[in-house]
């Protein structure tokens, strides 16, 4: 029997090696071709990117290979990339869809096949479903032309997707306004795929800027745990702003001139603040379920038009082609932005974060000052838990039985909502209790209001679920 792929919230994901073969990746790819082959615009090709994680390049040239094979025009990049390029060139170059090789935030161990559709955003859970159906009749894939002889006949050629993307950069952000405001600015990329990108574009410093697919022996997600070393930088060498980026450079966490972890829930506010407030820019507020409140009160206020969805940035993406939305965010640094892509982008979303200091000509402290002033304190963390499969289902069955009324880490539940996991509201927060797409994770949510209770909350609720 062939070994299971199963796509998650935003492609698949397996450890290298165990479900994660070359066997099981050409797999995906020719249950891809099958799906793709009368696509109206399959005779433009596709585009193959890849990230730094261990042997990306060799998997991604083993799906080019399959696409080769089945005669379809293939384009594949010279060099790592982030996946926003990859979903750039897709729509831009005019081709039936985009394939990057990455894992995203995962730790090293894991590498994974995520498709992106032709207007520059992630696949539909519908089109997935499909390719997941076709996976069931491919057993071994039988390769005929190797890479080399599918270039020399021109099937695939190599493409400078690095070049492309800071081209775009030049053309979208506004360097020159960022260059006058002289900002101190300290980059992170995590040895990731966004290495070597904002240093084309302005002064700026690096750190991990590398290639180890170990990725300094901790997984290359953008979280305050993971952030210590370049939280001490900003603060001892007074940087006005550290930006990180994941393994894939999709994702983006912010750090302020103190040296202190900006939550995602205040990066997403911070960027709507300054495309309302400072751009002109109008739309629908499209935010993913684990996001905080304080978005609903800036829409509120404002007379934005919220939507919320589903965990998972696809969710947003399909909102994003197909209405006038001037930002959706995730709760996890995934931000996608009107006039950009209907896709997270952690280098572009880093350079408007400079363009927003600029514009302001205040620190990203003073500007947090004024939205807790406007609208109150608002504290939010996550914490994810190993567990058995066992444990994790006795979780998720306990969670259904909770009502309105009951407690739960000695918060009185006022509501529940089942939109994606659990989410319990309280009267001055709520927690959200959800199992991971992708991993063997249970992800417990919280945000408080008022004073910070989020680490006794979470600590409290894990506990009670005997994990």
């Amino acid at each position: 029997m062939s070994e299971p792929i199963k796509f998650g919230t935003d492609g698949w994901r397996a450890v290298i090696g165990d479900t994660y073969t070359f066997t099981n990746v050409r797999r995906a790819a020719l249950a891809t071709a099958r799906v793709f082959k009368n696509h109206p615009k399959i005779g433009a090709g596709i585009i193959i990117g890849y990230d730094t994680r261990f042997q990306s390049d060799a998997f991604a040239a083993a799906v080019a290979e399959v696409f080769g094979n089945e005669g379809i025009k293939t384009k594949l990049v010279n060099k790592f990339v982030t996946t926003p390029t990859v979903s750039l060139l897709a729509r831009d170059l005019g081709c039936a869809f985009g394939i990057m090789i990455t894992a995203s935030h995962n730790p090293a161990k894991y590498n994974g096949y995520k498709l992106k559709d032709e207007f520059g955003g992630s696949m539909s859970p519908d089109t997935i479903a499909i390719i997941e159906g076709e996976l069931k009749n491919i057993g071994e894939v039988a390769i005929n032309k190797n890479l080399d002889a599918l270039v020399k006949e021109g099937i695939v050629e190599y493409y400078d997707g690095d070049g492309y993307y800071i081209d775009y950069l030049r053309k979208h952000i506004d360097i020159k306004k960022i260059d006058s405001a002289n900002l101190k600015v300290i980059y992170d990329c995590m040895y990731g795929a966004g290495q070597n990108t904002i240093s084309r574009l302005i002064n700026v410093t690096q750190i991990h800027n590398e290639v180890n697919p170990g990725f300094g022996k901790s997984a290359p997600e953008p979280v305050e745990k993971n952030l210590s070393e370049v939280c001490e930088r900003v603060a001892q060498d007074k940087f006005n702003i550290g930006i990180v980026t994941d393994g894939d450079a999709d994702r983006i966490a912010i750090i302020d001139d103190n040296g202190k972890f900006l939550d995602a829930q205040k990066t997403f506010a911070l960027l709507l603040k300054y495309l309302y407030e400072k751009k002109g820019m109008t739309g629908k507020v499209v935010r993913g379920f684990s996001t905080s409140d304080l978005i609903k009160k800036f829409c509120e206020k404002n007379g934005l038009e919220l939507a919320t969805v589903p965990i998972g940035f696809k969710h947003i993406s399909q909102i994003m082609i197909n209405e006038d939305v001037l930002i959706g965010a995730e709760e996890s640094g995934g931000i996608g932005i009107k006039g950009h892509l209907p896709e997270r982008d952690g280098v572009y979303n880093g350079m408007l974060y400079l363009e927003m200091l600029a514009s302001y000509g205040k620190s990203i402290s003073e500007l947090k000052k004024e939205l807790e002033d406007e609208f109150g304190s608002y504290y939010y963390r996550r914490n994810d838990v190993s567990t058995t499969e066992e444990k994790k289902q006795a979780t998720l069955a306990k969670c259904k039985e909770i009502k309105a009324g009951d407690t739960i880490a000695g918060k009185k539940i006022i509501g529940i909502d089942g939109l994606d996991g659990t989410k319990f509201m309280f009267e001055d927060g709520w927690l959200i209790v959800r199992a991971s797409g992708t991993e063997p994770l249970l992800r417990f949510y919280c945000e408080t209001t008022g004073k910070d209770e989020t680490s006794e909350v979470l600590s409290a609720a894990i506990k009670e679920f005997n994990l």
